[in-house]
């Protein structure tokens, strides 16, 4: 789930270097605010009720998949005034909310909130790790874009198809495939930023941050399956 219009820029190798870096610590700063409200979200998720899904798993999940594009686009529309600022942490809320289902599925294992800690420290560590690679090294990785964006369309097709078919070998195969596509989006994101490829400190937020979100998910996937203990 990302959003492909800040790929329609072209890269500006030369734009100043203090901009670049301008926009490279208002994204860190925006990315570190941005998880207030997706822990809100995440904490109020746990809570709720989301018994519809249960009724109708593949109409609620193909919902909140159009509600979160349209908050997507409206955050492109509005990146240049506060209110994209705003529409991002609505758009951070909700996505934090919709991990309810999930953290209440890894809550019922014996073992899972250590499971839910070690998916977002691993998380963290995939981020610091590739960032870091991208800003010391400033090594233009844009030839990897073809690549990341034919796996994205890849693994999102895989994923609507799995809805209605539910075969856990699939889920898996997708949740590891997924490591490596948004692994990879990290690495080209910050590389963007870095080469003055993006100068918009909003739509890098938004695209670093959902690379951070689907790699959380698929990271803990991967280990409820394979380390998740049973009550």
């Amino acid at each position: 789930m990302r959003s492909h219009l800040k790929y329609a820029t072209t890269a500006a190798p030369t734009l100043d270097s203090g901009i670049r870096n301008k926009v490279l610590r208002n994204t860190y700063l925006m990315l570190a605010l941005t998880m207030i409200p997706t822990v809100i979200g995440a904490v109020i998720g746990t809570s709720t009720n989301f018994a519809f899904l249960a009724q109708s798993p593949i109409v609620g999940s193909l919902v909140m998949l159009a509600l979160m594009i349209g908050l997507m686009f409206g955050v492109s529309a509005t990146r240049n005034s506060i209110w994209g600022i705003v529409l991002l942490f609505l758009f951070t809320f909700v996505a934090g909310w919709w991990l309810g289902p999930m953290l209440q599925y890894a809550l019922n294992f014996k073992n899972g909130s250590q499971l839910i800690g070690l998916a977002a420290a691993g998380t963290g560590a995939i981020f610091f790790t590739l960032a870091g690679i991208a800003t010391v090294t400033r090594k233009d990785f844009g030839f990897m874009r073809n690549f990341l964006l034919v796996g994205l369309v890849l693994i999102i097709l895989a994923s609507l198809a799995n809805l209605f078919f539910a075969i856990p070998a699939v889920s898996l195969a997708i949740s590891a495939a997924a490591v490596l596509i948004f692994s990879g989006f990290i690495l080209f994101d910050v590389s963007r930023i870095v080469n003055g490829g993006e100068t918009n400190y909003v739509m890098a937020t938004l695209g670093i941050y959902l690379s951070i979100y689907n790699l959380f998910i698929s990271l803990l996937q991967l280990l409820l399956a394979f380390s998740g203990e049973r009550d």
